[in-house]
């Protein structure tokens, strides 16, 4: 089974690029460091999160920043730029119509797939990059205090 990593990803940039405001460290290739991709997809996943209205960048300057404060951006909207109006579960298209469970278990399975999407949505509108970023500040905290400058106003 194939799954994405972007929204992880585009997370994982956001939450980089808020709490390294400021800094030097705000390049495509600095952030696929943290990541461990190419700046290249960085630089993708950039563009849908630029082209949402999550993020705000100019060319040529790598000083990119959030486009409204971290606890206005929830998992949501960060999902939604990044996979649009695809469904977390995917119901396999191709089974075979000859058979007793393949000619019946796309039917069988979208209702309940539909009602799954509909609270994990619910769920991740609940959540924001603010707490995500808080988390991370926390974690970072308790395992390398010596990077207090970074993350003291997350605390």
């Amino acid at each position: 089974m194939k799954y994405s990593l972007q929204f992880s990803d585009a997370i994982h940039i956001l939450a980089y690029i808020e709490i390294f405001q400021e800094t030097n460290l705000l390049s495509s290739e600095m952030i696929a460091k943290s990541i461990e991709t190419s700046a290249a997809n960085v630089r993708k996943i950039m563009s849908k999160l630029k082209k949402s209205g999550l993020i705000i960048t100019q060319n040529g300057k790598a000083t990119p920043s959030l486009a409204r404060k971290p606890e206005k951006i929830t998992l949501l909207d960060v999902y939604q730029s990044i996979e649009g109006n695809t469904n977390l579960i995917q119901v396999d298209p191709k089974t075979n119509p000859n058979c007793v469970v393949g000619a019946n278990i796309q039917e069988a399975l979208t209702e309940s797939y539909s009602r799954l999407q509909e609270k994990v949505e619910r769920e991740m509108e609940q959540m924001t990059l603010a707490e995500l970023i808080h988390k991370i500040a926390v974690l970072e905290n308790e395992h390398r205090p010596e990077n207090q400058e970074f993350i003291e106003k997350f605390l």
